[in-house]
C-alpha cells in the first residue's frame, strides 16, 4: 500500500512534496494510516485533532491518544474542543452537520493563521460508496452521484483509491495502534445503517463491488464534466451578472429544450431545493419569490433574479470553561488573575462564580438589554448604541459576550454591572480583546 500511495501522490498530487500540510487525525485506523504514510514519504505536516465532546471520556481518550503519538513522533499538533451538542441545539441542526461545519471552519482558520497550504483527510473508497448511496436514497442530481471529490480547493483526500479493508490490513501488518469509535457500531445514523446492512448485501451480490463502483464513478465524472462544459456555454448566452445579482433571461432560456436541467445546474449552488416551485416560477406572475437559506429567487417580468437575502447574522460561538483564548469571530483572551488593574473598553474583570459556561459570543439583537457598569438600572443595547453615536456598520460589527443569555460584555464597548468584582469575589477572570 505504501508503494501505491507514493505512486498516487507522485502522479496526482506531486505539489504536496513542497507544501506545508495539515493532517486531520481522529485516532481511527484511517487517519492513523494516513499519518504513517505521509511520514514515510517525508512530507512536511502537522496534525489537527477535533474533540467534539460527544462521547464523554472516550472523546478525551481519543485526544490523549493522538497527542501521545504526535509527541512520540515529534509531530506538531493542534487540538480544538467543540461544544458540538450545544451548537446543534441552538442552530436546530443535526450533530453530523454541525460537526462537519465546525471541523472545516477550524481547519480553514489553521491554514490562514499558521501558513499551511492544504488539509489532508483520510476519506477512503468505502466512504465514497456510502456517500453515493446516501445521496441516491435522498434524491440528487448527477453531481451528487460522483462520489467524494479528491480535491476541493484546499482539502485533499489522497486515500480515496483504497478500501477500508486495505487500510485495516496495512495497519495490522505494520502493527499500528488506533482507536475504535464506539458510535460507529450504532445504527442511529443513515451512514451506519448502509454500512452495516446494505453494503454487505451488495458485496455478496458482487464481490468486485468496489472495483465496479470506481469504474462507475469514472463514467459519472466524465458525464458531469460534459454537463459542466455545456452549462458554462449556455450560461454566457442566457445569464447577466452584475450588481451582486444574476439575471436569467427567460426569453432565451425557454428556447432551450432542456431548460430545467440548466436551471438546476445554475441554481443548485445557491441552496435552492424546491425544484417544482422553481420550474413553476418561470410561468408565474412577476413579483413571486422563492427563498433558500441565504438567497432569494425573484420573478421580475422577463427575468429570474438571484440575489443574497439580507438576514441577521445567526452565528453563535462558544467559550468553554478553562479555555484561554478564542480567535473566531474575534480574538479574546481569558485568564485568572489575583487582582484587577484599570478596566477599559478592551479589558474587563469579572467574577468567575457568576458565569455559566459555555459562554456565548453572538451579534447583538433588537430587544437586547444590559446593565451598564457604573450606572444604575438597565438599558437597551440599541439605546446605548444611539447614545454612543455608533454608525450602522459599527452596530452591525458589534459582538456580545453572554452567560446564560445574560450580557456580560458588549465587546470593546461596555461591561455589564451584574458580573463585576465585589468584596465577595474569590475568583477573578480577566477578559481582553
Amino acid at each position: 500500500m505504501l508503494q501505491q500511495f507514493e505512486k498516487h501522490i507522485n502522479h496526482n498530487f506531486p505539489f504536496l512534496k513542497e507544501k506545508r500540510l495539515l493532517l486531520a487525525v481522529s485516532g481511527g485506523v484511517d487517519s492513523i494510516v494516513l499519518l504513517y504514510l505521509c511520514r514515510q514519504l517525508d512530507l512536511s505536516f502537522a496534525v489537527a485533532h477535533c474533540n467534539f465532546q460527544l462521547r464523554g471520556d472516550e472523546s478525551d481518550d481519543d485526544e490523549q491518544f493522538v497527542k501521545a503519538i504526535c509527541h512520540e513522533l515529534r509531530i506538531p499538533i493542534f487540538i480544538e474542543k467543540f461544544v458540538t451538542a450545544a451548537f446543534a441545539e441552538v442552530h436546530k441542526l443535526s450533530i453530523q452537520v454541525v460537526a462537519r461545519k465546525l471541523r472545516y471552519e477550524w481547519f480553514e482558520t489553521l491554514l490562514q493563521n499558521h501558513d499551511y497550504d492544504y488539509i489532508l483527510t483520510a476519506h477512503h473508497l468505502d466512504d465514497s460508496l456510502e456517500t453515493f448511496l446516501i445521496n441516491f436514497t435522498r434524491g440528487t442530481g448527477l453531481e451528487g452521484l460522483t462520489g467524494i471529490p479528491e480535491q476541493n480547493e484546499s482539502i485533499i483526500r489522497p486515500m480515496l483509491k483504497f478500501s477500508r479493508n486495505e487500510i485495516e490490513d496495512f495497519a495490522k501488518e505494520n502493527k499500528l495502534p488506533w482507536r475504535e469509535d464506539s458510535s460507529n457500531a450504532s445504527d442511529k445514523y443513515l451512514r451506519n445503517k448502509l454500512r452495516h446492512h446494505v453494503i454487505p448485501i451488495l458485496k455478496e451480490l458482487n464481490q468486485s463491488l468496489l472495483t465496479s463502483f470506481e469504474n462507475t464513478l469514472t463514467h459519472l465524472g466524465q458525464a458531469q464534466s460534459m454537463v459542466d462544459d455545456a452549462s458554462k456555454i449556455v450560461y454566457r448566452k442566457v445569464v447577466e451578472d452584475g450588481n451582486g445579482q444574476k439575471k436569467i433571461n427567460l426569453s432565451e432560456l425557454l428556447q432551450l429544450p432542456n431548460y430545467r436541467a440548466y436551471l438546476f445546474q445554475w441554481l443548485n449552488p445557491f441552496g435552492f431545493s424546491d425544484w417544482n416551485a422553481i420550474y413553476d416560477l418561470v410561468e408565474a406572475q412577476s413579483g413571486k419569490q422563492i427563498f433558500s437559506v441565504k438567497f432569494t429567487l425573484l420573478k421580475d417580468r422577463n427575468y429570474l433574479v438571484v440575489f443574497p437575502t439580507q438576514i441577521e447574522n445567526p452565528e453563535i460561538y462558544f467559550v468553554n470553561e478553562h479555555q484561554n483564548e478564542v480567535k473566531i469571530p474575534l480574538k479574546l483572551s481569558f485568564c485568572m488573575v489575583d487582582d484587577i488593574s484599570v478596566q477599559s473598553t478592551n479589558t474587563i474583570f469579572v467574577d468567575e462564580n457568576l458565569l455559566q459556561f459555555p459562554l456565548q459570543i453572538r451579534k447583538w439583537q433588537q430587544g437586547d438589554v444590559f446593565y451598564p457598569l457604573g450606572m444604575e438600572g438597565k438599558k437597551k443595547v440599541s439605546k446605548f448604541f444611539k447614545d454612543e453615536k455608533l454608525s450602522l456598520p459599527e452596530k452591525s460589527n458589534t459582538w456580545i459576550l453572554c452567560s446564560d443569555n445574560q450580557i456580560v460584555w458588549i465587546i470593546g464597548k461596555r461591561a455589564d454591572n451584574r458580573f463585576k468584582i465585589t468584596k465577595q469575589t474569590t475568583k477573578i477572570i480577566q477578559i481582553q480583546l
